[in-house]
């Protein structure tokens, strides 16, 4: 690929390439947007094909952290990096602690977390070389699985997602099918319960069906036909691009809200839902409430003020929504117009600093 080309094209920053012979390190580093912040995103460790699929691995998902942070209204800007390797054979402790050497030597402009491939005990280790980490044991302060609060980000942004197609945030007697029932969906299984909400559930994991089924009232039914159930609400939570050609014509729901990544397969398909009077509440706003969660970290961890924090999940949902009236746009370019807005406001805002501190500066000069 052309690297630079295509970060002039993306606008990243900077992109660092990390290698530690002995430990078997090969890592990319990529640095989209520091606007509003140092660089916020984890580490992935996987078998990529080729070195190019890496690199274009790491500079999407680090353009994406940037609109995911600003959304979430952190004062954080968007990084992520990749570890070639295969996590379950070529993991050891002298490339966590080179890695975490790396990244101490970019002085807080990246700071990261564990992602797929990585656990929270490879980034104990990354620990050991560097503060600029996060995601790491309660022991050294932090906020352990952030499950339950993702869990909670999705429930009141479903919440948000409701108000507008139902007219009222209440969830009491609506039927939400939920695809996949894993840590984060069963504790959004259980926050809907609580509600009064009616779950229809499935998972290729059946024990995890039958613990949704007992626990929560749920109606079970298979993988294949969670689609066309009638609901009111469609929540995945499980693999990504499950909204595409196929799944489309099949929906009843008229509101899409769930804690999975990258739910459309293609943007026309938010197109589609537009057109046809779905709400969909863009997944990478819903399903923040992890990042919000070890942003938290950062100012010493308080549970209370992260969950306060994750609750503003609902206003955002809303304001897309707002803008996506606004601008007759779907609401998935709604959520990336919302985080440029942000972005742009902070950049302009910084060149009106330093005009008054040149002008200052001349003054005092003359």
């Amino acid at each position: 690929m052309e690297l630079f080309k295509y970060m002039e094209t993306y606008d990243y920053e900077q992109v660092v390439v990390c290698q530690d012979k002995q430990s078997g390190l090969k890592a990319i580093i990529a640095i989209h947007d520091t606007t509003l912040g140092p660089a916020l995103g984890g580490t992935r460790m996987w078998t990529y094909e080729s070195e190019e699929a890496a690199f274009e691995d790491a500079l999407r998902l680090a353009k994406g952290m940037t609109y995911k942070n600003a959304a979430a209204g952190l004062n954080l800007g968007g990084g992520k990096t990749v570890i070639i390797g295969d996590p379950r054979k070529d993991k050891n402790e002298a490339m966590f602690r080179a890695f975490g050497r790396y990244i101490q030597g970019l002085n807080g402009r990246y700071i990261t977390a564990e992602d797929v491939g990585t656990s929270v005990e490879d980034m104990d280790i990354v620990y050991q070389e560097t503060d600029y980490v996060t995601g790491i044991s309660p022991a050294f302060g932090s906020s352990g699985n952030p499950s339950p609060v993702t869990a909670y980000g999705v429930f009141v942004g479903m919440k948000a997602a409701a108000k507008e197609a139902f007219g009222t945030d209440s969830l009491e007697g609506k039927k939400v099918a939920v695809q996949g029932v894993g840590n984060v969906a069963f504790t959004l299984c259980k926050y809907l319960h609580e509600e009064g909400a009616k779950l229809i559930v499935t998972d290729i994991n059946k024990d995890a069906v039958k613990r949704a089924v007992e626990e929560f009232d749920a109606e079970a039914v298979d993988p294949e036909d969670i689609y066309s159930v009638q609901c009111d609400i469609y929540s995945p939570c499980a693999l990504g691009a499950t909204i595409n050609d196929n799944t489309i014509p099949k929906l009843k729901a008229k509101v899409i809200a769930g804690a999975a990544n990258n739910q459309l397969k293609e943007t026309r398909h938010g197109d589609i839902l537009q057109e046809i009077g779905i709400v969909y509440a863009p997944d990478y706003v819903i399903n923040s409430g992890g990042v919000i969660n070890v942003a938290d970290e950062l100012l010493g961890y308080n549970r209370d003020r992260a969950f306060k924090k994750v609750e503003t999940i609902y206003d955002s949902i809303s304001t897309i929504f707002k803008i996506a009236k606004r601008d007759s746009i779907p609401t998935y370019a709604a959520a990336d117009r919302m985080a440029e807005e942000r972005i742009e406001n902070m950049r302009r805002s910084r060149k009106q600093f330093l005009r008054s501190d040149v002008n200052i500066i001349s003054r005092g000069r003359r």
